[in-house]
């Protein structure tokens, strides 16, 4: 095992990792830019070093800024969380070249499944299913309406080197096709530097599965089960879980069969997950290759009680695997909400400010990744996300129900948060159900934010933070504040939902006019 490690990233990934060399007793390095200077993941680290100015361009992507720490302070190896240059192979490159080691697959699969286009050949050739589509970039909208046609509308165009939804566009019929694709090339050249677009089938009213693998360096290549990943906005999940209501133990195997199928076609090392849209008859199909750590991998940490970070140190560090495929088995059930610095009741726009009071659930099955405490800044250099709230309980009702309570329970004061949304979300007799498909949200949205807030329910807010700010300077935190947050709305008012505040005047001996 390595003696110290550099972690290439921020926040709650940062501290993540952290906490799995600390257990390993690996010492750590953490780096930081002018805007993290006061982080949790630079205290907890046995030593931190200063990257650069807030911009990530300036901090965070410089990569020889990033290796050059990682020597001056003899770590020998770099772990780069996800996000950032997580999925770089020139990163993973340099690193190697350097004499360290990178904590993630080889640059070659990188590069071999960083391009959608290149991944989805891959994976053919390995005879994994594949959604019908185009395996070349688009020359131009006469070809993209030409393959459209053959394939029948509505397709969807993608960026080759995309990710998060961008450069994506649905495309429904023949008189679409050439705005669509200017918008979508337009969209990938501005995120990604390319303006590579492919064109694939649309499938109306898929789920998003994607199977967690997991390789050493000896030629052992394993799939942790399922998470399903559907509750998504724009292309951006929100809330996973794993297993999924969906995937039966036969199909399960079927899908791990195909991941595993696909990673050793691209000779895949460490930590991976392939995403597949699955359809209503059972039918997959495979969509890309993440070759990182996963925002949502602790809900398979759950089911499986496999600690994923961890392992990527060990198989980096050239240790085998000790488990076989036959010994992971999913047992109970694990739910992920994304805490993000964002207002769902204004269309999720971001939020800035100090977090001036953070209060976290507890109890049986309940674990916080998180990246913020009372006192943190948070600005708009860096990705909305401060925390994942998971839980995990015997059957899915009961996950449900103990997600539901810890979100009560969570208090983050000073921002705004999407603490409210998912509640709403745990709430809907849909997700209840698990009757969810990757538009399930974006059809739901306006019911599941809700109206803004009522002029009854803003007397009632703004009643309760009065006596918030009085029992403040009188040294004594209210009960309110663990019951319901406020959130502000567009007018500068507060605007939790009505049973939210119902329930802060009930705390209050207050009662609704």
């Amino acid at each position: 095992m390595f003696n110290k490690v550099l972690v290439a990233n921020r926040g709650e990934i940062a501290l993540r990792v952290i906490r799995a060399c600390q257990e390993l007793g690996v010492r750590t390095v953490a780096v930081y830019s002018d805007a993290d200077a006061r982080a949790p993941h630079v205290r907890e680290a046995d030593e931190a070093v200063h990257v650069g100015p807030p911009p990530s361009a300036q901090s965070y992507l410089l990569g020889d800024r990033l290796i050059e720490a990682a020597r001056r302070t003899g770590a020998e190896a770099i772990h780069p969380g996800y996000g950032f240059l997580s999925e770089r192979e020139w990163f993973a490159r340099a690193v190697r070249d350097a004499g360290l080691v990178f904590v993630g697959p080889p640059a070659e699969a990188i590069e071999a499944m960083g391009s959608k286009t290149a991944a989805r050949q891959l994976a053919i050739r390995a005879g994994t299913p594949v959604v019908p589509g185009t395996t070349e970039p688009l020359r131009d909208a006469d070809e993209a309406a030409q393959i459209a046609a053959s394939f029948g509308y509505p397709v969807l165009l993608k960026a080759a080197a995309g990710g998060g939804g961008k450069g994506m566009r649905v495309v429904r019929s023949p008189d679409e096709v050439a705005g669509a694709l200017a918008a979508a090339q337009r969209e990938a050249k501005n995120s990604f530097g390319d303006d590579a677009v492919y064109v694939e089938k649309y499938i109306e009213g898929p789920r998003h599965v994607e199977i967690q693998v997991l390789g050493d360096q000896h030629g052992n290549m394993l799939h942790l089960g399922e998470r399903e990943c559907s509750v998504q906005r724009r292309h951006q999940k929100m809330i996973e879980e794993a297993p999924s209501v969906a995937v039966t133990p036969e199909l399960r195997a079927r899908m791990g069969a195909a991941a595993v199928a696909a990673a050793r076609a691209a000779s895949y090392v460490n930590a991976g997950t392939c995403e597949f849209l699955l359809d209503r008859d059972g039918n997959f199909y495979f969509l890309e290759m993440n070759t990182r750590i996963q925002v949502e991998h602790p809900v398979t940490e759950l089911v499986m009680g496999v600690d994923l970070v961890q392992w990527q140190l060990r198989v980096a560090a050239g240790e085998r695997l000790p488990f076989a495929q036959e010994d992971l088995v999913p047992r109970g059930w694990a739910i992920e909400c994304r805490i993000t610095s964002e207002d769902p009741a204004n269309g999720f726009l971001p939020s800035t400010g100090r977090i001036q009071y953070l209060h976290l659930p507890s109890g049986p099955g309940v674990r916080w990744d998180g990246g913020i405490e009372t006192g943190s800044e948070v600005g708009l250099f860096y990705d909305p996300m401060l925390a994942k709230l998971i839980v995990h309980a015997r059957t899915r009702e009961l996950a449900i129900a103990r997600m539901h309570r810890a979100l009560l329970e969570l208090t983050v004061e000073g921002v705004e948060t999407s603490r409210d949304f998912h509640l709403r979300v745990m709430e809907h007799d849909d997700f209840r159900r698990g009757d969810i498909s990757i538009q399930w949200l974006e059809q739901n949205l306006a019911e599941i934010v809700g109206a803004p807030a009522s002029a009854e329910e803003r007397r009632i807010a703004a009643i309760a933070a009065a006596l918030v700010a009085d029992r403040d300077r009188a040294g004594r935190r209210p009960a309110v504040t663990s019951a319901a947050p406020a959130p502000a709305a567009s007018n500068g008012a507060p605007a939790a939902s009505a049973d939210a505040w119902r329930q802060a005047a009930r705390v209050e001996g207050l009662r609704p006019r």
